[in-house]
Parts: C-alpha cells; structure tokens; sequence
C-alpha cells in the first residue's frame, strides 16, 4: 500500500469514529465535536468515513451541509480521482 492509501484509510477510519462519538456525545449531553472539523476531515480526505458514520449513526442526516456536502465532496474526490489517475 502506497502512503496515501494509509492516510486516506487512517483518515475514514478517525472520521467514522468521531462521527460515532459525536452521536454518543448528543445522546448524552456532553462536549460535541465542531461541525467545520467534521467538514475538514471530509474535505481531507474522510468523507467516505463521516457519510459512512451518518449512515450508521443516524447522525446529522437532517443537517443540509452534511446531507448535500458530503455527496458532493464525495463526488469531486471521485472526480479528481479519475482525473489524477487517467494522466
């Protein structure tokens, strides 16, 4: 595996599970994890991992930058996938 495949990987797998702590910390009343953070790591790179958690979770799906940003960040690094790897 390249080096960035292990950020990437670390990256979804850091997001998913704030994404899980953050719907624990709403359960419960306790200090919440920023929305921007949620929003940087998906633009970093996590955004398989925070759709994911929202899936899972049933976390922030109602939130509109979370219920069209995260596809179309999604989209764009599909995107630039593509258009990285076809040169």
């Amino acid at each position: 595996m390249e080096p960035i495949e292990i950020f990437i990987v670390i990256l979804n797998v850091v997001a998913l599970v704030l994404m899980a702590f953050d719907k624990h910390a709403s359960r419960n009343k306790l200090w919440r994890i920023p929305e921007k953070l949620l929003l940087l790591l998906a633009i970093a790179g996590g955004s398989a991992g925070i759709w994911f958690g929202m899936k899972l979770f049933r976390h922030k799906t109602r939130h509109p930058r979370f219920m069209y940003g995260i596809p179309f960040i999604i989209a764009l690094q599909v995107a630039l996938l593509l258009f990285f790897s076809l040169r």
